[in-house]
């Protein structure tokens, strides 16, 4: 696993101009009480993440919780040890790793970086301690937990159901959603991945969607032309998905 860099570390006494400025690229900090935040904040450390970097593996300890700022990171579950298929992904609006405080101590997923950016991180140990003591930590995670399998079983449901060209569609939809930019880098191979399909499926479904003056897709790099187009050759599920966060996050951030 590539290391990462940490970039700062959050003392216990900084002022709350200082404090709103790390926890405010991502949602759920932000959306805690000052007193809480700050408090929070005093164990974390914000550190750098790059592409393709592997955060967790599944079946190995969690050794720290990842709260997201401008980076995207895919959760993929893993069978037989190669085989993926994207069942999440989780940006500024959610946390990575919250599930040690229910005592789960191994990830269940694959967690990758899908775009490189910042991060606040926190050890486990210091993150089940917080958590046992901030009730506004736990009311908001519990919230967010139950829209994340939500999310994930919606995705199931659609990769068993539907066809690979919408299902691509899908996809580049919440990761635009996800990132607020009709443009970013996606290679053939991470959304094979993502996808739990073959290369050349990706290619096939990419080359489709180029054709209908959707997207333009050269090296990794796609850009959305027809966001309306392009919903309109999603499944549902994209709309699902998106009415999902829409509502859930409205529930998470009260």
């Amino acid at each position: 696993m590539p290391s990462m860099t940490a970039t700062i570390n959050l003392p216990r006494d900084a002022g709350r101009s200082s404090v709103a400025h790390y926890a405010a690229g991502n949602r759920l900090l932000a959306s805690l009480p000052e007193s809480d935040l700050r408090h929070l904040s005093a164990q974390m450390q914000a550190v750098t993440v790059d592409v393709g970097e592997v955060l967790y593996e599944p079946g190995r300890p969690i050794d720290y919780v990842y709260f997201p700022g401008d980076c995207l990171v895919s959760l993929l579950a893993v069978a037989e040890g190669r085989m993926t298929l994207e069942v999440g992904s989780v940006s500024r609006e959610g946390v990575l790793g919250a599930s040690v405080a229910l005592g789960n101590d191994l990830a269940q997923v694959r967690a990758v970086v899908q775009r490189s950016g910042s991060a606040l991180r926190i050890a486990r140990a210091d993150f089940c301690a917080e958590f046992a003591q901030i009730e506004s930590l736990q009311r908001l995670l519990y919230r967010y937990t139950d829209r994340l399998l939500a999310h994930a079983i919606q995705i199931a449901v659609c990769s068993r159901f539907h066809v690979l060209e919408a299902r691509l569609a899908r996809s580049l939809l919440i990761t635009r959603d996800r990132l607020q930019s009709e443009k970013f880098h996606l290679t053939h191979e991470f959304l094979a991945h993502t996808l739990g399909v073959r290369r050349v499926g990706v290619t096939k479904a990419a080359s489709a969607l180029q054709q209908q003056k959707l997207i333009t897709y050269s090296r990794g790099n796609i850009e959305i032309l027809d966001s309306a187009g392009l919903e309109a050759v999603s499944c549902r599920c994209y709309e699902l998905v998106k009415d999902s966060d829409t509502a859930g996050m409205a529930n998470v951030f009260v």
